[in-house]
């Protein structure tokens, strides 16, 4: 009788332990309500990092388009910008020289010029006209050719310059220390403009004036490209060396298109020359068969007309066809 007992309080004890384990224990519907909260809950804090991070984004780009609209405006009101002055030319030409110098230089030619026509005989009106190429003509002619000579110059060496800063970035160097490095060890015409872009910054222009005023004296797509480069990163950030990596490049590929373009259109301006050449040749010639036969042209009225009109139709044929093999990149 005991024993039975004592087996119906052990079963009794151990179906009380399974329904009260039955009842305490989470079902497995439970479990998997539980998990699906806990993944809903984990998307919403990712969508709302994720919104964080598209609305960072959105807001780096309208800087970003902030900024080049700022630049463009600039670049468009240098562009707006009256007639360069004799100062500013003479500047951009690299000539150390003031304004008054330029005018007594131009004086002393258009003496030299009018001395020209005086000594050979000429008449009147040709030593004139021979004073007012002298003084206006030439010497204008001569500072545009040493104007464009020294911008090439720059041109062809401003990617290697461009490199000394990205490794100097790479390496850890501050942009300012990579500037003075171009500013001293680049040849000319790169170091002076950089030297200008250092000094302007060590007085108290900022970076934006410093750039601003290399670009009014070197007025180069170029240059610009630079200026933008530099300015986007100090206003938004980045890369700086990926950025100019990749400018280098393209004024590389800018080069290389030139040079393509000057090989192709090299058939074009000889066929120039020699055209344009031709009417001299000739007349030399027929000067020196039959030197009666042309000198109505330069006797008569008649024939001074002609020359005018054919000196006018020959300097036009010769712009248009200069214009025709200029392909800017």
């Amino acid at each position: 009788m005991d024993q039975q007992i004592l087996i119906v309080v052990v079963l009794g004890v151990v179906a009380f332990g399974a329904l009260a384990v039955v009842l305490l224990t989470p079902n497995q519907r439970d479990k998997a309500n539980k998990r699906v909260a806990a993944l809903n809950t984990a998307k919403v804090a990712k969508r709302s990092g994720g919104g964080n991070a598209e609305a960072q984004h959105k807001e780096r780009r309208k800087k970003l388009a902030e900024s080049l609209a700022a630049l463009d405006d600039k670049t468009k009101n240098l562009k707006k910008k009256k007639r360069l002055t004799m100062d500013q030319t003479l500047e951009q030409a690299g000539l150390p020289m003031k304004r008054k110098h330029f005018y007594i230089a131009s004086a002393v030619a258009a003496l030299m010029f009018g001395l020209i026509g005086v000594i050979s005989g000429q008449k009147l009106w040709i030593s004139g006209l021979m004073v007012a190429v002298g003084g206006l003509g030439f010497p204008r002619w001569v500072l545009n050719f040493l104007r464009t000579r020294r911008q090439k110059k720059f041109v062809s060496e401003f990617s290697n310059a461009i490199d000394v800063i990205v490794r100097g970035v790479k390496s850890g160097l501050p942009v300012n220390e990579c500037l003075k490095i171009i500013a001293r060890e680049a040849p000319r015409p790169v170091s002076d403009e950089f030297h200008m872009l250092v000094e302007g910054i060590r007085v108290g222009l900022s970076l934006d004036q410093a750039l601003e005023r290399m670009y009014e004296r070197m007025p180069l797509q170029e240059v610009n490209f630079f200026g933008i480069v530099l300015m986007i990163q100090q206003k938004t950030g980045g890369n700086l060396a990926e950025a100019l990596g990749n400018l280098a490049n393209v004024l590389r590929s800018r080069k290389l298109m030139e040079g393509k373009i000057k090989a192709l259109s090299s058939e074009a301006k000889a066929s120039a020359w020699i055209i344009g050449s031709l009417p001299f040749l000739v007349a030399g010639a027929v000067q020196l068969s039959s030197p009666d036969y042309l000198t109505p042209l330069f006797t008569e009225k008649v024939g001074n007309f002609i020359l005018i009109g054919a000196g006018l139709w020959m300097g036009t044929g010769i712009f248009v066809m200069k214009k025709m093999t200029q392909i800017k990149v």
